[in-house]
């Protein structure tokens, strides 16, 4: 794809900038700005909605709900399959608008298109065998009947770090289902989630089935809905912080809640491990998105007798990436989201080098625009250092040492967070015993990557509850109805 002034104009100008409620675009009278994070500058200004119109956004989705429910499950999947097929059509304008509004390089970008598509085309599936049992009771008497329904009106809450993914991870289901929803994107990325809604309606979605706000004020916009007694179901994914202060908000109502939260991955790489294969993994489980990942490798926790080597070709492929604008040729690294990011990020490599840390690689900002920081790899950690027990969020791997493996998993398991850990080795009971012993709700064994829209996707402990993705995705948004039946 070539990237021209033009390019860009045209493309932020065909995106919708109101509210989407009801079926139709709502303007307002406020905006939220848009920022390009490799440049500073404004992308586009947005509508800003109010909590007034976040109460019209759920009526509209009350209002639809019982005739989206009543649609033929075919019907719901095949709108699905439609919208999966625009999404690969228009795979370059949304790759495009992700890297201009989030920063990410555009080959990342073309990547989370088809990542975020394939949960469209997976749920397109998943809409057909939705499926309740019928048995006999135990005593003989009696019929046991079992039924799956939409749980009803739903409210997702997506971040900016994956804008259409994580959106795709939550609408599919829920169409898929037969719940309606309004959905309110991040304030830093709201126009790839505005694109998706255009293409949701050109698929063939009804009018209240999917409803867009965007806001500079969540917390305000957001809680009325949440406290509404027509919602149903919540779902967000975003900070441990945020989420808990949602719970708190659900359950005047008892909603039924998925949350996917922070991550504090280990990565772990025992002394037999295959440092090729150990070295590639950690590129992907570190570098993906910028490291703005909640599944991205946090801690690397290495054998002492490894280590060094590890360090070292860890460092030689970090130091030697291109970082710069995501639009440009060849970068590999874009710019982090703002400027709290790079502060936070700083602050964490400083505490680290202060604790006796060693930067060997990277370790500062780069360039005089933008949010641009250098991949940076900080060898003998102390595992005191606040690099080791808060999410960085960042391009930074730090690195320390073990010996025995017991030592490995009682470092690894250390956090209040389990969403992810990566464990490297060649002996297969070793990897069986370390997956089993390691407490996340997803376990990456010799490779960086385990996001896949056919596997259930959460954490356990402080990184969330539930399951986005696979066969267990839909259940998210399925109430289980029992009807007993007398015979005789």
């Amino acid at each position: 794809m070539t990237v021209t002034a033009g390019t860009v104009s045209a493309l932020v100008d065909s995106v919708p900038k109101g509210l989407h409620i009801g079926g139709e675009w709502v303007p307002t009278t406020g905006g939220v700005e848009v920022e390009n994070p490799a440049t500073g500058e404004v992308l586009a200004t947005v509508a800003d909605a109010t909590p007034e119109q976040g109460k019209q956004a759920l009526d509209a989705a009350v209002t639809a709900q019982k005739d989206w429910a009543a649609t033929d499950p075919r019907v719901r999947g095949e709108i699905l399959r439609k919208a999966f097929e625009l999404l690969q059509q228009r795979a370059d304008d949304f790759a495009l608008l992700m890297t201009l509004e989030m920063g990410k390089p555009l080959a990342e970008a073309r990547g989370e298109v088809t990542y975020g598509a394939e949960f469209f085309r997976w749920f397109s599936e998943e809409a057909v065998r939705i499926a309740g049992r019928y048995s006999v009771a135990p005593s003989g008497g009696t019929r046991l009947l079992t039924m799956k329904q939409p749980v009803g009106p739903a409210f997702a809450i997506t971040p900016w770090n994956f804008p259409l993914a994580m959106g795709t991870r939550k609408i599919g289901p829920a169409i898929a289902a037969g719940c309606t929803m309004v959905i309110k994107p991040a304030a830093q990325t709201p126009l790839t989630t505005l694109l998706l809604a255009q293409v949701l309606v050109e698929a063939g979605v009804p009018a209240g089935v999917v409803n867009v706000i965007t806001t500079s004020s969540s917390g305000r916009v957001s809680e009325p809905i949440i406290r509404d007694p027509r919602l149903r179901k919540l779902t967000f994914t975003g900070s441990t912080e945020v989420g808990r202060r949602l719970i708190e908000q659900s359950a005047q109502q008892v909603l039924k809640v998925s949350m996917e939260l922070g991550g504090n991955a280990p990565f772990v790489v025992f002394g037999d491990a295959n440092l090729d294969r150990a070295v590639d993994g950690a590129m992907l489980a570190k570098m993906r998105n910028i490291g703005e990942a909640c599944t991205a490798a946090n801690r690397f926790i290495v054998h002492e007798s490894v280590a060094e080597e590890f360090a070292a070709r860890l460092s030689e492929r970090m130091g030697a990436m291109k970082v710069g604008p995501g639009i440009d040729d060849g970068v590999q690294v874009g710019p982090l989201i703002d400027q709290a990011a790079i502060d936070k990020v700083t602050e964490l490599v400083s505490d680290a080098t202060d604790a006796g840390a060693t930067v060997l690689t990277g370790g500062k900002t780069v360039g005089d625009k933008g949010y641009f920081y250098a991949p940076t790899v900080l060898g003998n950690v102390p595992a005191s250092a606040r690099v080791f027990s808060e999410e960085i969020f960042g391009p930074v791997a730090p690195v320390t040492t073990f010996t025995t493996d017991d030592e490995a998993i009682e470092l690894a398991n250390r956090t209040e967070f389990g969403l992810v850990a990566y464990a490297f080795t060649e002996n297969v009971n070793r990897a069986f015993r370390v997956a089993e012993a390691l407490e996340t709700g997803m376990v990456g064994l010799n490779q960086g990557i385990v996001s896949n829209p056919a596997a259930p996707f959460g954490g356990v402990k402080a990184s969330g509850i539930g399951r986005e993705g696979g066969a267990e995705g839909i259940e998210e948004y399925l109430e289980t109805k029992y009807v007993g039946i007398a015979l005789g």
